[in-house]
């Protein structure tokens, strides 16, 4: 199955994000190995973006629940089991 945005074919979910977002997910998650000069830059540009379209985070929120809920297989997530409380069964009597 193919996806679109636009008229752009998102190939990967790196894609999808970019196309979507209409910026690169970098952006937003930053890169491994940035300067702090870097990074500094980066967050300037992600806070004019956001102060000059102020609905943006929550059509983040709603994009990103659509790729979740479209494509559960993304994220590879496996459910932790959780731990059974056992409760110890109190113990009635008179020790010898």
């Amino acid at each position: 199955m193919r996806t679109y945005i636009g008229r752009q074919q998102a190939v990967s979910s790196e894609d999808f994000a970019e196309l979507a977002l209409g910026t690169p997910v970098e952006l937003w998650l930053g890169v491994e190995g940035e300067s702090d000069e870097e990074r500094a830059a980066r967050e300037d540009a992600a806070r004019d973006i956001l102060a000059d379209q102020p609905d943006m985070p929550d059509d983040l929120i709603r994009i990103a629940a659509q790729v979740i809920e479209d494509n559960p297989d993304l994220f590879d997530v496996t459910p932790l089991a959780r731990p059974v409380r056992r409760r110890r069964a109190a113990r009635k009597g008179v020790a010898a």
